[in-house]
Order: structure tokens, then sequence, then C-alpha cells
């Protein structure tokens, strides 16, 4: 929004000065991420700046990380156990928490707030407290060290993400619609496909993505339930940084902040539409 013409000098100041603070947060909280990006291409086993990048030499930068990172097998492994891992729990997740949301966006659902707060605190508890329990469960019924055991662990993380997420697109959702539907004759599978779903979709995307996001990044509790055959790739990230320090794990973050900005842009898109499905003109 711009300035209006009748601001007078104070309203000026600020209006300048807030943009200058919010430019300097976001300056404060995006460079530690940013620089990872031009040191990955550094052509030195070196995590600062040379010379040769410094005074922009080419000599100085090289995609040796990225090669090393692509022709690793233990790294292609940690790919491989990254996203087996992400989709299955993102997949269990989402159809668990879409359920979930479902029966909770129901008026006559008893304790329905104190059901709420234990569904979603995965997301209030710390995450080594989670991890500690997890393992010492898993260890007992024989799931630590598998890949349903993280599967599992990762479904119970991403879970309250999309209980959130979809419960905030069923605030707005006319029950009208399924009473409606049930005049016509449509059985509650077919209300659900056909009415329920289609509407909601927004919320249940962005759900799914959190809760992929969520998984692709967690190592703690990954730490502390996989065994050496389900090493992920932020697992090898940090058992890297403790063994060896080699700038192929800034080729991997870089790779990381590139996936994350693709699907952060891809949530930014849905809520647009969602936006426009439900008539709302963003000020």
């Amino acid at each position: 929004m711009s300035l209006p013409s009748y601001a007078g000098p104070l309203e000026r100041t600020w209006y300048y000065s807030y943009r200058v603070i919010c430019g300097m947060i976001f300056f404060f909280l995006i460079m530690p991420i940013v620089v990872i990006v031009p040191l990955s291409f550094n052509a030195e086993p070196y995590f600062t700046f040379t010379t040769e990048m410094l005074t922009l030499d080419p000599d100085g930068y090289s995609l040796r990380w990225y090669h090393e990172f692509l022709t690793s097998q233990e790294w292609l492994n940690g790919i491989k156990n990254t996203f087996i891992i992400a989709i299955a729990s993102t997949f269990l997740a989402t159809s668990l928490g879409t359920i979930a949301a479902l029966g909770l966006s129901r008026p006559y659902i008893p304790a329905r707030n104190a059901l709420m707060a234990l569904l979603i605190s995965p997301m209030v508890v710390p995450l080594i407290i989670s991890a500690a329990g997890m393992y010492f469960f898993y260890s007992d019924v024989g799931l630590a060290q598998t890949y349903p055991g993280i599967i599992l662990a990762h479904t119970a993380l991403g879970t309250p993400f999309v209980i959130i997420t979809v419960t905030a697109t069923l605030v707005g959702f006319d029950q009208t619609l399924v009473r409606a539907s049930a005049t016509c004759g449509a059985d509650p599978t077919t209300t659900f496909f056909k009415v329920i779903m289609p509407l909601i979709a927004p919320g249940v995307i962005s759900g799914a993505l959190f809760a992929f996001i969520t998984s692709v990044d967690e190592i703690v509790i990954v730490y502390f339930i996989a065994g050496p055959d389900q090493k992920t790739v932020p697992l090898k990230m940090f058992s890297g940084i403790r063994e060896e320090i080699s700038p192929t794990i800034l080729a991997v973050a870089s790779i990381l902040v590139g996936i994350s900005v693709i699907l952060l842009t891809t949530l930014e898109l849905i809520r647009r539409r969602n936006e426009r499905l439900r008539g709302i003109v963003p000020q």
C-alpha cells in the first residue's frame, strides 16, 4: 500500500522506517542461508570465501562438490532413504490428519478442545523428549532401526500440521452442502470425494507439504531410531560435520534450500488460489 498524499512528516518517517526495519530483519534471517549457496561452488575444500571467489575469478568456482554428492553411493542412499521415509510418512500423516480434522470439525464432538490439544502435542513437546520416548517404545516392540519405525515417527510429527491446516480450511466450510448432497441421494463416500474433498483440497495439500518438509528436515528422531541402513540426508550432513568437514555438505544444503523454496512457493500459490475460491481479495 502506497503512502497517502495527506500523510504528515511523522507518518512519512514511520512509513519508511518500518520498511527499513523489516528489511534489516529479513537480511538477518536470510543471510546465513544465502551465503551457503556461493560457498558450495568453492573450488577449494574450504568453508570460507577464497581470494579467487572474492575477485570473481572463474578458477575459484567449481561444481566438484555437487559432482561428489551425485556420485557418492552414501549420499545417494541418503537421498533414497529420505524420500522413501518422507513420501510414506506424508501419505499417512495427510490421511490421518484429514480424518482427524473432519472429526474435530463436528460441533457435537465431546472434549473437542482437549482432543485437539492432544493431537497437536507433538508440535509442542521438545523433539528430544519425543525421540527418547519413541526410542524406548520402538525398541520394545521391535520397530527401532527399521523403515516402518521411522515412518511412523515422522507421521506423528507431520500429522499436527495437517490437522491445523485442514481445520483452518473447514472453518469456512458450508455444512449445508453435505446435507444437500445427502438429500440428493449421495452416500457418505460420494459426498466426501465429490463435495468435501474438492473444497478442502488446498488445506490438505498445504498440510501434506508441511508434513513432507518436516520429514525431510528432521534429524533428532532419526538420530535415535535409525540404523546404519536408514541414514537420511540430514543425518548424513550432521555426521559429516562431526567426522569430516567437506564442502559437499554445502552443496547438499543448497539443494535442500532450493527444494524448500519450491515447496514454499507452491504453498503460496495454493493459498492465493484458496483465497480466490473463497472470494477473498487481498488488501
